[in-house]
């Protein structure tokens, strides 16, 4: 009878434990949140959201915030890698899950999850030394384009290998979830692979590879070091994929420690971190209705 009322205590112990650790990490990012909001009232108050956002002067000697070369130059960054990274993920996924060798598959796998967790750096002087040479050698002659390579073009494609991993594993994971049985009964009716993998493994998959796509987003989104370093990083509109452009999290970097004395320059560059919480949140809270609506769909098919 003791140990019963023991365990019972020491279970309601470490459910409150863990509904604190719970509430501390809500609390941390809610606070988070708060802090950006009141520290960009200073340039709010001055300018309008659509001003900051959509003007493309930017002269902070004269007051001037115009994020408009930075916001076009992360999309293009970032729809571009996409581009690139979607269809290799996807298919390196299926070939990962229906393909390889059961002897080499882990081990690959593990490898991929190895490069998820390399620092953004490493991938930057590895563009620096690869990919930058590539595009002004080889890409943007074989466009009809001169460039010296540091250009939104690089900047994605380092973006893209960054992306590879985050796909890949969410993809795998969910190519992985049908059972074996019900595989072998659809192949035993004279379909082949192929039309197994587009028939049944896609949609089984569905929700996974498209929470994978837009979780992927969100770290192409936000990404900084690697596309700082090959980007160019100068803020005008940018004319072409292979000329120099700028990022919202690079002109962050870029300006954050040279303006600390300046409230509303400062003011202006936690309104753009305020932006990029705010859409990667939304990213992030969308893959996972995506991912649980589609389930609920697909269960009662």
């Amino acid at each position: 009878m003791r140990k019963q009322n023991t365990r019972g205590k020491l279970d309601k112990a470490i459910k409150c434990l863990m509904a604190i650790i719970v509430s501390e990490v809500f609390i941390f990012f809610a606070a988070l949140l708060v802090m950006l909001i009141q520290r960009s009232q200073l340039i709010l108050s001055r300018y309008t959201v659509w001003e900051l956002l959509f003007s493309s002067e930017w002269d902070p000697d004269k007051g001037l915030y115009g994020f408009l070369p930075a916001v076009t130059g992360t999309f293009f960054v970032t729809v571009l890698s996409l581009l690139i990274a979607i269809p290799i993920s996807i298919l390196s996924a299926v070939y990962i899950s229906e393909y390889m060798p059961s002897a080499v598959k882990s081990y690959f796998q593990a490898f991929i999850d190895v490069l998820a967790g390399i620092p953004s750096v490493v991938f930057g002087l590895c563009a620096l030394l690869v990919l930058m040479p590539f595009t002004r050698d080889v890409i943007g002659p074989l466009f009809g384009v001169k460039t010296t390579g540091m250009c939104v073009f690089t900047a994605a494609l380092v973006l893209a290998a960054m992306v590879f991993p985050v796909i890949i594993s969410i993809t795998v994971e969910s190519l992985g979830i049908l059972p074996v049985g019900l595989k072998e009964q659809f192949l035993s009716l004279g379909a082949t692979k192929w039309q197994l993998i587009e028939m049944v493994l896609f949609r089984a998959a569905g929700p996974g590879i498209i929470s994978g796509i837009i979780l992927g987003f969100g770290r192409a989104f936000g990404e900084t070091m690697a596309v700082v370093m090959v980007i160019g990083n100068k803020n005008i509109l940018i004319p072409s994929l292979f000329s120099p452009g700028q990022t919202l999290p690079g002109i962050i970097v870029g300006s954050f420690n040279e303006m600390m004395s300046v409230p509303e320059h400062q003011s202006a560059l936690i309104f753009i971190s305020l932006v990029l919480f705010i859409i990667v949140l939304f990213f992030n809270i969308l893959a996972n209705i995506i991912k649980n609506r589609l389930k609920s769909r697909w269960r009662y098919e």
